[in-house]
């Protein structure tokens, strides 16, 4: 049994797939998107977070042998454990019934899951196992037997897709986008599982026509009717900024532009994919 830390699971999820599901979020990400909703998520490794609004400067936390356990309002907490197959699988049972009443599932997501590939193959053969829909939330940045492996034990990925430009997707996410847009490429090829195209939508980085048009014309190339696929276009909101707070580190340190995109924008990106014979839907 291989282990990977989880940081989160959150139940109900009604933008992770299809129905209501319980997503389970696994701790490393080779990326460094810097309007990340999740930076606790980057270090494979455990982290102490502070949450100051529940400090009540009782000092506890100054005493000898404190540890985390010890703060009373839990303003300060471990981001990261270990689960075992058995008490994973307990947690996700637990709302079984929702799930199938909704034409749920399950999907991890993280971080990027598939940088554990050996632990997202067991945790989904397991779900596979137990009849539950499986998705993928997934930048693709991984090796192609990774994909070719993974597409064997899931209905769906979920694949993110940020900028066209790869030096421009260097400078925003710390990585280039070839082997995410091969291995895009490669899964449109495939005869499962089933994908959805999501874009962080983000004024100041990748919402701009230049960039709209050229993921427009890249997904046109992919598309064919044995397996049409949907655009989501995400707006992007900061949650990520009291993240960064909590954890002690910077939310975009290089102060690049970055907001919500306007109506008028997200209709625009929306008409601009949809010329190109894209299926195109605003949110999750």
């Amino acid at each position: 049994m291989t282990y990977s830390l989880i940081f989160d699971i959150k139940r109900y999820a009604i933008n992770d797939g299809p129905g209501i599901r319980t997503t389970i979020f696994l701790k490393g990400c080779p990326l460094r998107c810097v309007w990340c909703h999740n930076p606790e998520s980057w270090s494979s490794e455990p982290q102490e977070l502070f949450k100051q609004s529940k400090c009540i400067h009782c000092g506890t936390c100054l005493e000898k042998g404190f540890t985390v356990d010890d703060c009373p309002t839990m303003a300060r907490e471990i981001c990261g454990r270990a689960y075992t197959m058995e008490a994973l699988m307990a947690e996700i049972e637990k709302e079984r019934d929702i799930m199938e009443d909704s034409g749920g599932g399950v999907t991890l997501c993280g971080g990027e899951p598939l940088m554990h590939a050996d632990y997202a193959l067991e945790i989904l053969k397991e779900l596979g196992r137990r009849n539950f829909h499986r998705t993928v939330d997934t930048s693709l940045y991984v090796s192609h037997e990774v994909v070719d492996a993974i597409a064997e034990e899931c209905e769906l990925f979920l694949v993110d897709l940020k900028l066209m430009d790869s030096e421009k997707h260097r400078l925003y996410t710390g990585v280039g986008n070839r082997l995410i847009l091969q291995n895009i490429r490669h899964l449109a090829e495939c005869e499962k599982p089933s994908f959805s195209i999501r874009i962080p939508l983000i004024e100041g980085i990748n919402a701009d026509e230049e960039n709209i048009e050229a993921t427009a014309r890249f997904l046109s190339t992919i598309t064919n009717n044995r397996k049409p696929f949907t655009v989501n276009l995400l707006p992007y909101h900061d949650v990520g900024k009291d993240k960064h707070r909590r954890m002690g580190s910077t939310f975009n340190p290089k102060g690049y532009p970055m907001a919500a995109p306007s109506e008028e924008t997200l209709q625009r990106c929306k008409k601009q994919l949809e010329a190109h014979g894209m299926k195109v839907v605003i949110g999750g």
